[in-house]
C-alpha cells in the first residue's frame, strides 16, 4: 500500500482516483502529476514500483501544497477575512451562506436547524 503525504493510498484503485484521496488533488492535478512522474493514468495503486513512489512523493512535496498545510491556509483565509470585517468574512461568522446564495427559502444546511418562534396568543372571544 502507497503511502504519500500521510495518506494511505487504495490499492485497488486507478493511480489517478488514488491521488486524489489526498487533500487538496483533484482529478486534473492528479493528472499532471503523473504524467510528471512518467506513470501511465491506469495503472493501478498496486502496480506502482518503488522507485515511481519515490518520484511522485518527491513532486508532491516540492510543487504542491497539500493535506494539513492546506487545512490550515483556508482556516487561516477564513478567519482573516472574519478578523477585518470584511462582508465575506461577516457571513462566515454568522454561519450564512457566502457567495450570495438566497436565504430567503433555501440554506437550511449552512443556517442550521429552524429556530422555532413562541407560539402566538390567540384571541379571546
Amino acid at each position: 500500500m502507497a503511502r504519500i503525504v500521510g495518506v494511505d493510498l487504495p490499492k485497488n484503485k486507478r493511480g489517478v482516483i488514488g491521488l486524489t484521496y489526498i487533500y487538496g488533488i483533484g482529478n486534473s492535478t492528479a493528472k499532471d502529476i503523473l504524467k510528471k512522474a512518467d506513470i501511465p493514468e491506469d495503472t493501478k495503486v498496486k502496480d506502482w514500483t518503488d522507485d515511481q513512489i519515490a518520484s511522485l512523493r518527491s513532486i508532491i512535496n516540492e510543487q504542491y501544497t497539500l493535506e494539513g498545510e492546506l487545512r490550515s491556509m483556508v482556516q487561516m483565509n477564513i478567519k482573516r477575512l472574519m478578523d477585518i470585517a470584511s462582508y465575506r468574512g461577516i457571513r462566515h461568522r454568522n454561519g450564512m451562506p457566502v457567495r450570495g446564495q438566497n436565504t430567503q427559502n433555501n440554506a437550511r444546511t449552512r443556517k442550521g436547524k429552524k429556530k422555532t418562534v413562541a407560539n402566538k396568543k390567540k384571541a379571546t372571544k
